[in-house]
C-alpha cells in the first residue's frame, strides 16, 4: 500500500456507533473498512448502501458516500448506482432478515445479474432492532418471545440459495474472526460480477444460541484445508452440506464477468456515449 493509500481509519466516521456492546456488527465494520482500504479504495470513491435493521446503522458509522434504504431494498439501489457510475466501488450491507426475507427476490435476481458489486450480509439468525424475533437463518427448535415453541420450519440456507441462482462469488465468514473476514472481504471486493459475504455476527442481546463461542467452535476454515474455490464440484458439495459451518472463499468462478463489463460501461454518466440521451431533461422528452 503506498503512503497517500487509504488507511482503514479514514472510512472511520464520527458517528458514534448505537449497537448493543458487544454486538457483532462491530467486526464486520472494521472488516470491510480494512478490505476497503487494502483494495485501493477510499471515501470519495466508495458508497455503502443499507437495509433495515441493526447493520442499516452501517452507513452512518463509515465515511463515504451512502444511502440508508427502506426494508429488503437496498440491492436494487446499490445495482443503480454501480450502473450509473461504475468507477465507483460499491458495498451492500444489511441482516439476514433485510436480505433473505423481505429483499429475498431482489437477492434472487442481483445474484443473476452479476453487477460488480459486493454484498455483506451480517446474519445473527435472529431480528435484532424488533426485539428477538426469528428470522429466515433461525433454527427449527430457536425458542423466541413471538416464537415459544421454534418456527418449525427448516432455516433458509443463503449459499445454497445464491448459488441456485447463478452466483459467481460465495464467501462466509465469522465477525470475531478478523483476518480471515476482512481477507474474504478483499476477495470480493477484488471479485469481477456479484459477491456474496454471509458473515455470521453474533446478537450478544437476542440470541442466546448462536454465540461467539459456537462460531469459534463450529467454523471450519477452508484456508487451512487445500480447497480451492474455483473447482465448482468440491464446492458445490460444501455448499451442499448444510450441517457444517464454512469459512472462506467456498466458490468463485474464475471466468465471472460482470454485467456492466458485459455492457461495456466506465467512467461516470457524463461519459455517456454519442447518442445516449444527455441527462434526464432529454430522457423526460423521449418518453412525452
Amino acid at each position: 500500500m503506498s503512503s497517500d493509500a487509504a488507511h482503514f481509519t479514514d472510512f472511520k466516521s464520527d458517528t458514534r456507533p448505537t449497537w448493543c456492546p458487544g454486538c457483532g456488527d462491530f467486526g464486520t465494520m472494521n472488516g470491510m473498512m480494512k478490505a476497503l482500504a487494502n483494495s485501493g479504495s477510499d471515501p470519495e470513491n466508495t458508497f455503502i448502501v443499507a437495509g433495515i435493521g441493526c447493520s442499516g446503522k452501517i452507513g452512518s458509522y463509515m465515511r463515504s458516500y451512502a444511502l440508508h434504504g427502506v426494508h429488503g431494498r437496498a440491492l436494487p439501489v446499490g445495482i443503480g448506482v454501480k450502473l450509473a457510475n461504475p468507477d465507483l466501488e460499491v458495498m451492500v450491507a444489511g441482516g439476514d432478515g433485510d436480505g433473505y426475507s423481505i429483499g429475498a427476490g431482489h437477492f434472487i435476481h442481483a445474484v443473476r445479474r452479476n453487477v460488480d458489486m459486493t454484498y455483506v450480509v451480517m446474519d445473527n439468525r435472529i431480528y435484532g432492532l424488533t426485539k428477538g424475533q426469528f428470522s429466515p437463518t433461525s433454527r427449527e427448535h430457536f425458542e423466541t418471545p413471538t416464537s415459544p415453541s421454534g418456527p418449525q420450519q427448516a432455516p433458509l440456507q443463503p449459499l445454497a440459495l445464491a448459488y441456485s441462482a447463478g452466483g459467481t462469488f460465495l464467501g462466509q465468514t465469522f465477525a470475531s474472526h478478523a483476518q480471515r473476514h476482512t481477507e474474504t472481504l478483499e476477495a470480493a471486493i477484488e471479485h469481477d460480477g456479484f459477491s456474496l459475504v454471509n458473515v455470521y455476527s453474533p446478537c450478544v442481546t437476542f440470541n442466546d444460541v448462536d454465540t461467539y463461542d459456537y462460531f469459534r467452535d463450529a467454523m471450519v476454515d477452508l484456508a487451512e484445508t487445500d480447497h480451492d474455490p474455483t473447482d465448482e464440484a468440491t464446492a458445490k458439495e460444501k455448499i451442499m452440506d448444510f450441517e457444517t459451518v464454512y469459512e472462506g472463499v467456498i466458490y468463485q468462478d474464475p471466468d465471472s464477468v460482470s454485467y456492466d463489463n458485459r455492457l461495456g460501461l466506465s467512467g461516470s454518466m457524463a461519459d455517456l456515449p454519442d447518442g445516449a440521451p444527455d441527462g434526464i431533461d432529454q430522457l423526460v422528452d423521449e418518453f412525452k
